[in-house]
This record gives structure tokens, sequence and C-alpha cells, in this order.
């Protein structure tokens, strides 16, 4: 109980005017779940790294099936994205979950590589949570280097 002690401040009102504060509370409180998630949706984690002929990405994505992630590959252009489906039922009634923090949906990353990438010999695996990729370079597609005169 000595937890949920709290120090009497009797000008903490006063000091903070903001007539709306209880508005933000009553309005998050029956706003629907897509909106509450919408500041909580998770960030994919990836490591990027590169070899002379190849491109390897490890993408986070924990509590995915392999067969809700998508992989597109467009000349040097990598897009991975995944859905996160929740676990229960939907209920009719109450559930009864006390509080939900895991967010459900859609999550996306894209990024652009330096060099095209040999589409036809990637490969992908799916392993504990993360996404390994492995994106050979397309052979003839290097930079070139001009000289300046």
């Amino acid at each position: 109980m000595a937890n949920s002690l709290m120090r009497l401040d009797p000008f903490r009102d006063i000091a903070r005017f903001d007539p709306f504060r209880d508005m933000d509370e009553m309005f998050r409180d029956f706003a629907p779940s897509v909106w509450r998630n919408a500041d909580v949706a998770p960030r994919m984690r990836m490591d990027v790294s590169e070899t002379e002929k190849e491109y390897l990405v490890k993408a986070e994505i924990p509590g995915v099936q392999k067969e809700d992630i998508k992989v597109a590959i467009n000349g040097n252009q990598v897009s991975l994205s995944a859905e996160i489906k929740d676990e229960q039922p939907a209920s009719t009634g109450k559930s009864g979950a006390l509080r939900s923090e895991r967010y459900y949906g859609q999550v996306q990353r894209s990024f652009t590589l330096s060099q095209d990438v040999d589409d036809d010999q990637a490969e992908a695996r799916y392993e504990n949570g993360v996404l390994h990729l492995t994106l050979p370079k397309k052979v003839g597609t290097g930079g070139k280097q001009l000289a300046i005169q």
C-alpha cells in the first residue's frame, strides 16, 4: 500500500491549469482500440550488413507467423511487412483482460540499398522471431565513379 501514497501539493492544479486534461482521459477510455494502439505500434528493428557479393538483413518480427510476412524487392528497394494477429478469438461480451498493451496490426519497413538486388537469387528464412534475408547484388549494376577533369 505504501506505493500508492502521493504527496499533497495544493497548488498543483493552479500551476498547471489545463481545462481539457480530463477530456483527454475520457476520450482515451472510449476510443476504439485502433486509436489507442496507433501511438504504440512497434518499430521493426533491423541490422543490415554488406559483403562484396551480397546484403545481409536481420529483422526482428516477434509473434508473427511466417505466412504473415511479405518481402518485396524492386531493384534496390526492399519492403518488409507483417501482420501481427490477435491470438484471442473475438468475443461479443467483456473479455477477462484487465489491461492490453500488446500491438495487433500491420508493421512495415522499407529501405533503399546502394546497389540493385538479384531477386532471383534472394533468400529469406524466419526463425525464432527473426527474419534473415540474403540479398545478392546484381552483377554489373555497381555505380561508376567519374574522374574530375
